[in-house]
Formats: structure tokens, sequence, C-alpha cells
């Protein structure tokens, strides 16, 4: 039975799908509002650190974190699908993304693999930043599926460890972290009624 354990990889990367299509289908029907900065440049660095940690050994643990790259890619270009579905960018949208893709070419700079994921989570992390105050401040704009499943995806991949190292968990551990953060922010007024503002 144990021997199996590490298929829940699949289970968690299809159940990833699922939340990205909720999300793609509000998006296209307008009523969630994706920044594009965030979205595009959490496309890019899992796929980094997907790279990375295949480099380093890592093989079907590193699948919900390549998922957490497909999908908001095609979040993004669904983006672009209604003119009335994305946020608008402002000042700090675009430092967040420079500080991002900055990470990103310290990454290419170095040629490591565990540099190089730890620049992938600090891209991934300022690229989130602009989502994440999006959503505390106007969490009718979001979507949560993608990050309940995107949450569920990145525990599945602990199942398929081999190796308890940090290019094996160093990505998933934040991505468990980044996703459970943003599902709490959007879901806190219904789990919090009284607190919540």
């Amino acid at each position: 039975m144990l021997q199996y354990l590490p298929y829940l990889v699949f289970v968690g990367g299809t159940v990833q799908l699922i939340g990205a299509y909720s999300y793609i289908r509000d998006t296209i029907r307008g009523k969630t509002k994706p920044n594009r900065i965030t979205w595009l440049l959490w496309s890019i660095a899992p796929f980094i650190g997907s790279a990375a940690a295949f480099a380093s050994g890592v093989r079907w643990a590193v699948i919900p974190v390549f998922m957490s790259g497909f999908g908001p890619l095609t979040v993004f270009i669904s983006s672009f699908v209604n003119k009335n579905s994305y946020w608008k960018l402002e000042r700090f949208d675009y430092l967040c993304g420079f500080l991002s893709l900055l990470a990103l070419i310290l990454w290419g700079i170095t040629k490591m693999p565990i540099i190089a994921i730890i620049f992938a989570i600090a891209s991934d992390l300022l690229a989130g930043v602009p989502t994440i105050l999006k959503s505390w401040k106007y969490p009718e704009t979001e979507n949560a599926a993608p990050f309940t499943t995107g949450l569920l995806a990145s525990i599945s991949s602990f199942a398929a460890v081999k190796m308890w190292n940090f290019s094996s968990i160093g990505f998933p551990i934040y991505l468990t972290l980044m996703n459970g953060l943003i599902a709490i922010i959007i879901y806190r007024r219904k789990i919090f009624p009284r607190v919540a503002k």
C-alpha cells in the first residue's frame, strides 16, 4: 500500500487543475480580477523551482510544484479574454514584479540548485504580495479555489518525497504556507464574521 503513496502527486495535480479551471472560468466571466504581474510571475518561479529540483534528483515530488506554475500561466492568459477581468496595476505591483524578476536573475547567475530554489521561493513570494494585499482589501475580487486546491496539491507532494532535504521539500513547504495564507485571507469573513473587516 505504501508503494502507491507517491502517486498521490497525480491526484494533487489534478485537483490543482480543477482549482485553476474555476479561477479561469470566473476570470473570463469578469467575476474574478487577477493581478497579471502576480499570475505571470507565479508561473515562472515554480517552473524554475521544478527544473532546479529535478536537476537535484527530485522526480515525482516535483509534479505539484510544476502544476503550481502551469495553473497560473493559464490564469494569466485567460485574463486577456475579458477586458474587465484584470486588476489595475499600481506602482507597488510593478515594484514587486521587478524584485521578483531580480530574484530570478540572481538565480541565473548562481546556477546552484539550492540557491535556485531559494531565489525561486523569494521570487514567487514577492510576486504574490500584490495578490495577498488585494485579497485582504477586496476578497470579493478573488476566487479561493486555486489556493485551496493548491494547498492540497502541495501537501500531496510530501507523499512522493524520497530524500528529505531542502531541494525536495523547500518549495512544497513554501507553497503549502502561501496557498493556506491566501485561502484563509479570502475566507476570513466567512470563518471569522465578527472579527474580519
